[in-house]
């Protein structure tokens, strides 16, 4: 130890306390050498520049103190002109000598030698080596002008009255107030504005114009009409007016010519200054100026960051966010690098965008354009990505960077990003909410193609409506439509709700029941207090509390409804017979002040129970046969589930397999994908092959080493094959692959997928687009660019309408990039039909409907589709937070355990003995746990359509026609809510009148062979176009050595129209055929570890317990 202390140097002198106490005495001895950088600013020019010059607070000070000498200066002259005599003197003699009293003169001298001084000391510290640019410049002069003059009187004393034209130092102090105001900016921090600078000096221009004026004039009179300063103003402010009353006139010549001088100085410098502020405004309007820091501290507003602004896209936004009663009174701040279109202008000057709306032209790059829209206060950043971009990869980039430069500037603003490719997504996670565009894309048209519809489903639940689209319309389709359209998506804690307060401790789908059938809403999911992930239909065995939050499907929030109970004056023997046993409900209903109907099941102790009707079980009968149509009971047990007897096609027991799902479980295993395509990719439970097949086998059209198919046909698939015609197979195919490969969906039901990257016939073809179930047709990035916007989608019309003529009966689902192309799909230019469609969009878009569109039949039937109308889900995301989080969880992209999914189930004639949508409630409820959120129904369009329709012979419609009129009759008789539109007295008498007029053309003994022949001709005229693309059709086919046996060219859907009834009334009558929209609960929550697990209810353990039950 001692040696390792004598190893320890001692500290240098310059840190010991010792040393600091009595001074570095070894200092000089050590060999360090003391460097002291800038040594140039320690001398005595440097420190003054520094003072006078470089400093901001320093230099503001010195100009104002400059400005105010100025100002005194200027208000001394006016003192000593007010207090002068002009009538003393003659000649010449008053414009060359004035009255100066002593104290006057000192003062003024006093003020000179201070404004020499510090004019000399100015020139000197800027001085740079040119001594004629400091001494020719206007201010020395005037500075010299103004100052010399007071210095000489001081050494000869006869010349203290002398005239000094101290009235030019006007021009000195706006010289100062501009460098002041220059100074000012800097010391504050804050960007200089243009406009207020212009303005500033135009003002002080013209001030001095006036000032200079007025004192010349005066003091020339002198030796003439001896004018005092006012009338010196009065004349000036008549002369620079134009107006010239000529009542006060200059009288000499000198004055005269001053006038003269004055005046084209100010045709010289005032329009200058003019031009140069208009140049400024016009920039300024361009620019957008500065959203008001006063405003942004007591007001609140968003910002709107994107790349090109366009009027579809503006409108979308301002008509979603202003659709909310609470945020009418936000600002929203458009930031944007591109100048203002002139759409945009003409709508932002409309009053009720001006005065809420500012545009700001600049980059979000820069902190300076982001202090400009005060981004730091906003209350939500809105960035959106341009999908018109050619390279979708380089507009995410850009996305990228405007997310990461406001996260940097505002730190506490909350982001709302979108975003277009998911391999991107994963760079701005810290956002608040992210919408991918292609995740939602795909999903979308994924499970169109299982839940038909899926995305008009998503696009109206998304939108803010209140359902008045279509109710003049005399169509009762289009009533209903549009009057479930209104439905959206809220929420309310339970314990706060009328509706579902009186649940808590029941069962999910005994509350979503009774809500549905008391109120008309439809309750979907919930969400515990201390838990963030929602769940879609958590089942039965979820039991409610008063803190959880509901989310529901209603047509306006429960804050906005005023409630009515209906008095109910009944007997006592009447009210028993309503229901029996102890599960029966209240008779009375409370109706919300929405429109939708509440109902009460009709008493079915009278009906034989034999037959389809509902009887609900009694008290006695509990040994006895099992009733149609179970109560949903409070709370679930184990005898409650059973799998859904409406559809034995659809369902499939996961939890007990059959012998025949474990032999064809070979083929597949359960779990999760191998592989993620991209960084942030939600997993997925789902259906996989035991096996990776080898990459040469899946190109369908050539045969390997493995198998030798070269076409679809010859694989022999079970079920119809999925098509998808995409530009790419790039990331976002992977979202549309496992929503049809989930774990929930039955391994009977798995389509085959073929990725088609190009589709000329042949290939179509080979991959069996003539026996396929679905095509799904995929905007391709290199058409979204376009000259003209709208014809970005043109290609994709023109091939989509191609393949609907060669493949009628094909469904074809195809995505666009613009919503008003819709109108093109599936084109009739003589449809009578399509044109009175498009006519209602016009009445509906005029009076300024979100969703004018609606009304298109492609679109109705979930046959198109555009991206763009998921950008309200963002602009929704501000008010409703949870909305992206549901619609994940409804297109399967997010998966939580416990939390439902989305599906689908078909009416048949077995089923149409439930007659009414609250009895399919109560039956799913009590038997599936399933719960039913619309309806997708199809409907006969029984309006005269175009000649690209199919057309029939006359003998052949008459032989039909008895059938059709059959079965029209007999889906009246069940459908009372659709009678309205199935009588169409004009179609008929146009048919008679056609039918008279007919017979009358030709005589009566030749009328059949007439009339035959007449009829040929005009089939074969009809059906010639047709059968020649069929003929097209069939040769290539057996060009390629393909059957021909698939292709039905007779068979065409031109005559249906389908439809969303999004949560229909409880009384809305089942139709066959109708498609119900069901969030089945997760089958993997009811799968139990042991048989201890099996008795312990689920809604208990939500976190871990709810793991290890799902096994997950």
């Amino acid at each position: 130890m001692v040696d390792l202390e004598s190893e320890v140097p001692p500290l240098p002198p310059r840190y010991r306390f010792r040393d600091l106490l009595l001074g570095d005495q070894g200092w000089q001895n050590d060999d360090r050498v003391q460097v002291e950088f800038y040594m140039n600013e320690n001398t005595f020019k440097e420190r003054l520049k520094l003072f006078f010059i470089k400093n901001q607070r320093s230099s503001l000070r010195i100009r104002l103190f400059n400005f105010s000498l100025k100002l005194l200066s200027c208000l001394l002259y006016i003192i000593r002109v007010l207090l002068d005599d002009p009538t003393q003197g003659h000649g010449w003699s008053p414009i060359i000598w004035v009255n100066r009293s002593l104290p006057l003169w000192g003062l003024q001298v006093s003020v000179a030698l201070i404004s020499l001084f510090e004019t000399m000391l100015l020139g000197y510290l800027s001085y740079k080596g040119n001594i004629w640019e400091q001494v020719l410049r206007i201010p020395f002069l005037l500075e010299i002008i103004n100052a010399v003059p007071f210095i000489i009187t001081i050494f000869w004393p006869a010349l203290r009255n002398l005239f000094i034209p101290v009235f030019l130092n006007c021009w000195l102090a706006k010289h100062a107030l501009e460098n002041m105001i220059n100074d000012l900016h800097r010391a504050i921090q804050r960007t200089q504005s243009a406009m207020f600078n212009q303005v500033l000096i135009l003002i002080s221009t013209l001030l001095c114009l006036i000032f200079t004026c007025i004192c010349g004039i005066q003091h020339l009179e002198r030796a003439g009409n001896k004018l005092t300063l006012f009338d010196s103003l009065y004349f000036c402010i008549v002369t620079f007016s134009t107006v010239g009353f000529g009542d006060v006139t200059p009288k000499i010549w000198p004055s005269k010519l001053l006038v003269v001088i004055m005046i084209c100085v100010a045709l010289v410098v005032l329009p200058i200054q003019f031009e140069q502020l208009a140049y400024l405004w016009m920039e300024r309007q361009k620019s957008g100026g500065n959203y008001s820091r006063h405003r942004a501290q007591t007001e609140k507003h968003v910002v709107l960051c994107v790349s090109s602004l366009k009027i579809d896209l503006l409108m979308d936004f301002l008509n979603e966010f202003y659709a909310h009663p609470r945020l009418q009174d936000y600002y929203v701040v458009i930031l944007c690098p591109t100048e203002m279109d002139v759409q945009v202008r003409r709508v932002l000057q409309i009053p009720m965008w001006s005065q809420r709306v500012i545009y700001l032209q600049g980059s979000v790059l820069k902190d300076q354009d982001l202090l400009r829209a005060k981004m730091d206060d906003a209350e939500a950043c809105f960035i959106l990505s341009s999908r018109c971009e050619v390279d979708r990869t380089a507009a995410d980039h850009q996305t990228i960077l405007r997310a990461w430069a406001v996260k940097d500037f505002a730190p506490k603003c909350p982001l709302y990003v979108q975003i277009l490719k998911p391999e991107n997504k994963f760079h701005i996670k810290f956002a608040d909410h992210v919408v991918c565009e292609e995740e939602f894309k795909y999903a979308m048209l994924a499970l169109n193609c299982i839940c038909p519809a899926t995305s008009t489903l998503i696009t109206l639940l998304v939108h803010t409506s209140r359902g008045q689209e279509g109710q003049q319309s005399p169509e009762q389709w289009q009533k209903m439509y549009g009057r479930c359209s209104g439905n959206e998506v809220y929420h309310i804690n339970l314990e706060d709700s009328t509706f579902f307060a009186e649940y808590e401790g029941k069962s999910f789908t005994y509350a979503s029941f009774h809500a549905h059938k008391k109120f008309g809403v439809c309750l979907i999911g919930v969400r515990r207090e201390d838990n963030k992930n929602i769940l879609l239909n958590p089942g039965p065995r979820y039991i409610m509390s008063a803190t959880d939050i509901c989310f529901y499907i209603n047509i306006t929030k429960e804050e906005n409804s005023a409630f009515k109970k209906q008095e109910q004056h009944r007997k006592n023997n009447e009210s028993k017979s309503y229901y029996h046993g102890p599960s029966r409900l209240p008779l009375h209903s409370v109706i919300a002040s929405m429109g939708t109907v509440a109902i009460d099941l009709q008493d079915t102790g009278c009906r034989s129970s034999s037959g389809p009707t509902l009887t609900l079980p009694s008290e006695g009968s509990k040994n006895g046969r099992r009733s149609s149509i179970a109560p949903v009971l409070e709370v679930a047990d184990s005898s409650s589930l059973q799998a859904c007897d409406l559809l034995s096609d659809q369902s499939e027991d996961e939890t007990t397999p059959s012998d025949d799902d474990i032999s064809t479980g070979l083929e597949y295993a359960k779990g999760y994908p191998p592989y993620s395509p991209y960084i942030g990719s939600s997993p997925t439970f789902c259906h996989l092959l035991h096996e990776k097949v080898p990459f040469c086998c899946l190109r369908l059209d050539k045969g390997c080493q493995h198998n030798y198919y070269e076409d679809a046909k010859a694989y022999g698939f079970k079920n119809k094959l999925i098509i998808v015609a995409a530009e790419t197979a790039g990331n976002g195919l992977y979202n549309f692959i496992v929503p049809l490969r989930a774990y929930y969906r039955p391994k009977k039901e798995l389509n085959p997928i073929v990725l088609l990257l190009d589709n000329p016939l042949d290939d179509l073809l080979r991959c069996g687009v003539t026996f396929a179930a679905n095509m799904v047709v995929v905007d391709k990035e290199s058409t979204m660019s376009a000259e003209e916007d709208y014809m970005a989608d043109a290609k994709t019309i023109v091939n989509v309408q191609t393949l609907f003529r060669l493949f009628s009966s094909l469904s074809i689902i195809t995505e666009l990039t613009h919503p008003a192309n819709m109108r093109f799909m599936q084109f009739r230019a003589k449809d009578c039909y399509s044109l009175a469609l498009s006519k209602l969009e016009k009445k509906e878009r005029e009076k300024g409907s979100n969703l004018a569109f609606m009304f298109r039949l492609p679109f109705a039937a979930g046959r198109v589709f555009s991206i763009s109308m998921l950008d309200t889900l963002l602009y929704q995301s501000f008010v409703k937070d949870y909305m992206i989080s549901i619609t994940r969880l409804l297109l399967g992209l997010d998966t939580t355990p416990g939390s439902g999914f989305l599906c689908s189930m078909k009416i048949t004639e077995d089923d149409l003995w439930i007659r009414t949508y609250a009895r399919l409630y109560q039956k799913l409820c009590s038997s599936t746990g399933d719960i039913p959120i619309g309806i997708y129904r199809t409907e006969s369009q029984k309006l005269t359509t175009s000649e690209s329709q199919i057309s029939i012979s006359v003998e052949e419609w008459e032989d039909t026609k008895d059938t059709k009129e059959q079965i029209n009759n007999r889906n009246n008789h069940r459908n009372s809510t659709s009678s309205d539109q199935s009588d169409h007295p004009l179609l008929r008498r146009k048919s008679m009148q056609w039918a008279r007029r007919l017979s009358r053309k030709v005589p009566k003994h030749s009328g059949k062979t007439a009339e035959k022949i007449s009829q040929q001709r005009m089939s074969l005229y009809k059906r010639s176009e047709r059968q020649e693309l069929a003929e097209l059709v069939k040769n290539r086919m057996k060009h390629l050595g393909l059957s021909t046996a698939g292709y039905d060219e007779m068979n065409d859907h031109q005559n249906t129209l389908s439809y969303i009834l999004i949560n229909p009334s409880p009384d809305t009558r089942l139709e066959l055929n109708d498609v119900v929209y069901l969030i089945r609960p997760d089958p993997l929550a009811y799968v139990p570890n042991s048989a201890s697990s099996r008795k312990n209810s689920f809604c208990n353990t939500i976190g871990q317990d709810a793991r290890e039950e799902t096994q997950l």
